[in-house]
């Protein structure tokens, strides 16, 4: 089984083009079930994988405690691989075809209002060593709802200072065009012609956010910067890089954008997707209302 996973990760990195992080999430999920096969049950090889013996698997896994959202990737990574080596003609039959997917409790994305953006920008203190690249970090993401990952490889001959656009690409490597707002404009524009100039070294890249070494940052680095300039500021609430994104979309449906230009701003393949910030503005509406009407 561990070649045929081996081939499977292969295609999804070469065909379908995913990122690094699914193939890796992907190949644990499908890693442990294989592992499990063999020392429980001395089972080898694909074709001799049922349904019964997946539903076991699936419920010693809960048994364990594993979230029915952990659980729901791992039935996700099952269905996939077999129906892969289905089309491969390695399987004459696909044992997760009745399979179902766990049925998840949505919860609805944590935001801040407009006020807490603010209070967490004008915080950063642009004086101080670093202060103008991370005002321009927190600037972005909340301006053009990028995620972590997508800020990190932002690179300079995608940004266009004119037109205010930058490219960047996301999930299943696909590209798309994000408006950046003045103020974040101008942020940008203070840490490349000051901070940024001054970090470049001879091996630094075309990226847009640098290290005080010249390189280009990383995704768990810029989630430490953001905590730290949140702590800095004084708000109570839990800040993270993903809540800004969560806080770009709901403020912008709440003050009267379309939901499909914000699913195509966002990058979401699907509406769906899109729509829990609906539910989100609605929770925001009937606090308010709760609050101010007389007879709520």
């Amino acid at each position: 089984m561990e070649q045929d996973i081996d081939s499977f990760i292969r295609f999804l990195a070469t065909e379908r083009g995913l990122s690094e992080n699914y193939q890796l999430s992907t190949r644990r999920s499908l890693a442990e079930f294989a592992s499990w096969c063999s020392n429980t049950r001395e089972i080898l090889a694909p074709d001799k994988v049922t349904l019964p013996l997946i539903s076991e698997y699936l419920g010693m896994q809960k048994r364990r405690g594993l979230a029915a959202s952990s659980i729901k990737l791992v039935v996700v990574a099952l269905k996939i691989f077999f129906r892969f080596l289905l089309a491969k003609g390695r399987l004459e039959r696909d044992p997760t075809e009745t399979l179902t997917l766990p049925r998840i409790e949505r919860y609805l994305p944590e935001t801040l209002n407009e006020m807490q953006v603010e209070q967490l920008i004008d915080s950063i203190n642009t004086t101080q060593p670093r202060g103008l690249r991370d005002r321009a970090i927190v600037e972005l993401l909340y301006a053009s709802g990028l995620r972590i990952s997508e800020l990190a490889n932002a690179r300079l001959e995608n940004f266009n200072s004119e037109e205010r656009i930058l490219r960047v690409t996301g999930k299943g490597n696909k590209t798309r065009l994000v408006p950046v707002g003045a103020k974040a404009c101008a942020a940008l524009a203070a840490y490349l012609s000051g901070e940024r100039s001054e970090m470049v070294k001879a091996r630094t890249g075309s990226e847009i956010f640098l290290s005080s070494r010249g390189m280009k940052l990383t995704t768990v680095r810029l989630w430490q910067i953001v905590k730290e300039r949140a702590r800095q500021s004084g708000l109570e609430a839990n800040i993270y890089p993903h809540l800004l994104r969560h806080s770009f979309a709901t403020h912008l449906l709440g003050n009267g954008a379309d939901l499909r230009i914000i699913q195509e701003m966002l990058g979401h393949s699907d509406i769906s997707t899109t729509q829990v910030y609906t539910h989100v503005d609605q929770q925001r509406l009937k606090a308010v209302h709760r609050k101010f009407h007389p007879r709520a």
